[in-house]
């Protein structure tokens, strides 16, 4: 009878790539401040909006953040705690 192979799991390090994509949604008060442009300095992650609608009343940004797996972390709390709502792209793959 042949040994069933054991898969092993590596864990994931916080130095580990990760490539992450977000919806931002500013309200009014926040608008005209620069996040994006202070997360991709602040933390060394790699900044790209790939949508954006911009009002008077609400700043929607789709955005997608590349670095290491903590500076992605830490660069999504820092804008939490700056008033910026920050959800995850749910991004539907239809396989065939």
């Amino acid at each position: 009878m042949p040994k069933a192979s054991k898969k092993t799991v590596t864990p994931t390090k916080s130095t580990t790539p990760t490539q992450q994509r977000l919806w931002l949604m500013y309200p009014p008060r926040l608008i005209k401040k620069p996040f994006i442009w202070e997360v991709g300095h602040k933390f060394k992650v790699v900044t790209n909006i790939r949508q954006a609608s911009v009002t008077d009343e609400i700043g929607i940004v789709c955005l997608e953040l590349d670095g290491p797996r903590a500076k992605v972390k830490a660069a999504i709390k820092w804008l939490e705690k700056r008033g910026v709502n920050v959800e995850p792209v749910e991004i539907n793959v239809i396989e065939s």
